[in-house]
């Protein structure tokens, strides 16, 4: 383990290296609770790191993309910036066009974590989301714990409690991911594979209209392995709304309730690079990195383009605190808001 602080408007940052027996590393941030970097082999045995990520450590406070981080309290959108828990009505910062994403302007994102303990393989934060904070009820204790493997397999568990008043949660990671190299240009011809033969469409400002839809005969169907651009510019609303894929795929079941399932799978025919990604989660959003332009410069020192990296983020749905068909995401005093995303790396001839 290697541990580097860097000192920032926001606060001190710390990054922390976790190194497996192979030497592939994965290297995490108190800022976001985020995952800044992932190196491993390609099929050749050559390492790069497939996270996109930023030349100063201090460029992801407040960026854009969210690159890497865990946004909270409620990561995706909230429909207009209201919800009501038991009658009570709460109000949200708008800042997705006329909606609520990801928790608010700061969000857990862009908050500095406490690290809590950390060692070879494992590393633990924690934030406290005080009552009221971006019009959120209740004081919100959420932990981040990150482990690495020998076999490359990176696995985050977030947990949250509240006291004093229940509210709503949805924890995810938005790391991007580019299996041929953080610095390697479009991810277009990824193919990626989910275990979701429902979706949910949305109206034009990407909240769900309700519907749990077939992907079936759509160009959203990724039950077999597609190339990420084969579709990608359609004539088909989902993907003009967003100028690509940023959508909610609802997952096949899981074998038992709170089971971990598997989400999805990544590949890159270039470098040999798999990506396979199982959760707890209900749902998992696919943002094919869209809008990446313009965000800050990367590790290289260069510009990422739109479609750069592609994020695989597991999670609740979007907007549930507002439709009660969806899986809950209300969190009440003496519950447990606990699941598991991970990450496992391996390579194909």
């Amino acid at each position: 383990m290697t541990v580097k602080q860097y000192d920032t408007a926001a606060g001190r940052v710390t990054h922390i290296r976790l190194v497996n027996a192979s030497g592939a590393s994965a290297t995490l941030s108190t800022l976001g609770a985020g995952i800044v970097g992932i190196e491993v082999p390609d099929a050749a045995g050559r390492m790069a790191d497939v996270v996109l990520g930023y030349a100063d450590p201090a460029a992801w406070m407040a960026d854009g993309p969210c690159a890497g981080k865990v946004p909270g309290r409620y990561a995706n959108r909230i429909a207009r910036g209201r919800f009501a828990i038991d009658g009570h009505e709460y109000t949200l910062a708008i800042n997705n066009g006329p909606n609520a994403l990801h928790g608010g302007p700061t969000g857990f994102q862009n908050r500095i974590w406490t690290l809590v303990e950390a060692d070879d393989r494992r590393a633990v934060m924690e934030y406290v989301s005080a009552d009221g904070e971006e019009g959120y009820p209740g004081t919100l204790t959420a932990r981040a714990t990150y482990t690495w493997s020998d076999d490359c397999e990176l696995r985050l568990e977030l947990s949250a409690t509240v006291e004093g008043k229940p509210t709503v949660v949805n924890l995810t990671n938005h790391a991007y991911f580019n299996l041929a190299g953080h610095d390697a240009g479009t991810v277009l011809d990824h193919t990626l594979r989910l275990a979701a033969s429902r979706w949910l469409p949305t109206d034009d400002t990407l909240i769900p209209t309700g519907e749990i839809a077939p992907v079936a005969g759509t160009p959203m169907d990724f039950t077999e392995p597609k190339a990420l651009g084969r579709d990608i510019r359609a004539d088909f609303p989902a993907l003009t709304y967003g100028k690509g894929y940023d959508n909610c795929y609802v997952l096949d079941p899981a074998p038992a309730p709170g089971a971990e399932r598997l989400a999805a799978v990544l590949a890159d025919p270039a470098s040999g690079r798999v990506l396979t990604v199982a959760t707890t989660q209900p749902g998992v959003q696919v943002y094919t990195g869209n809008w990446l332009a313009g965000c800050p410069a990367s590790k290289s020192g260069t510009e990422y383009a739109d479609y750069d990296g592609v994020a695989i983020e597991c999670q609740g749905f979007p907007d549930a605190p507002n439709r009660a068909d969806f899986p809950s995401q209300v969190l009440r005093p003496g519950e447990e808001y606990r699941h598991t995303i991970s990450f496992k790396f391996t390579t194909i001839a």
